[in-house]
């Protein structure tokens, strides 16, 4: 989610946002698709990876001044925390999500997805991919919470592990060819 036109003195953060969203939102679809159950496993890996490294690598996407990837990175990485305190509800007399409540929720970051989706299209395909397919998960997961369908949050998780699978290859593809100084594997 870098621009090449910005020059810093710091390291390209992208690899880690991309791992840290790549990695949670596998693990998460996994749940989806109902091949593990919601755990503590999942909580975790959503504020330490999804949340907290997503969130570091928008700040220092910040100060390399490349408004897409901070904005992604920190938008994407508060989803994660917010999606752990509506699903722990640590706020007593205040009542816990429903579906519908979270149709909403989901169709919000659907149609937020979408927009960053357009402004990838003058970035790498590898990052069109992966919005293109977010954009698809939150919609089939917000489709799923209004029609109370289980089988298109099924479908949607689906999307989510191709989507998550997407963003570990082009945080790994960003490492290694920024190690090799050439394209080892394309983005």
């Amino acid at each position: 989610m870098t621009s090449e036109n910005n020059q810093s003195s710091i390291a390209n953060p992208s690899p880690l946002g991309l791992l840290g969203f790549g990695m949670t939102t596998l693990l998460l679809n996994l749940h989806n698709t109902d091949i593990i159950p919601l755990s503590i496993v999942i909580v975790a890996m959503g504020f330490a990876l999804g949340g907290s490294a997503q969130i570091i690598a928008g700040i220092m996407e910040f100060k390399k001044n490349n408004v897409f990837g901070a904005t992604a990175f920190t938008s994407y990485g508060f989803f994660w925390w917010s999606l752990i305190m509506i699903w722990i509800n640590p706020f007593q007399g205040i009542a816990a999500a429903d579906e519908k409540s979270m149709g909403f929720y989901l169709l919000l970051w659907g149609i937020f997805t979408l927009m960053m989706f357009v402004a990838t299209l003058k970035l790498s395909r590898s990052l069109q991919f992966i919005f293109l397919t977010l954009t698809m998960l939150f919609i089939l997961l917000s489709i799923g919470d209004f029609t109370g369908i289980h089988f298109i949050k099924i479908l949607g998780g689906w999307v989510g592990i191709v989507c998550g699978a997407s963003a570990i290859y082009t945080s790994l593809a960003q490492v290694i060819n920024n190690e090799y100084g050439k394209t080892m594997l394309p983005l």
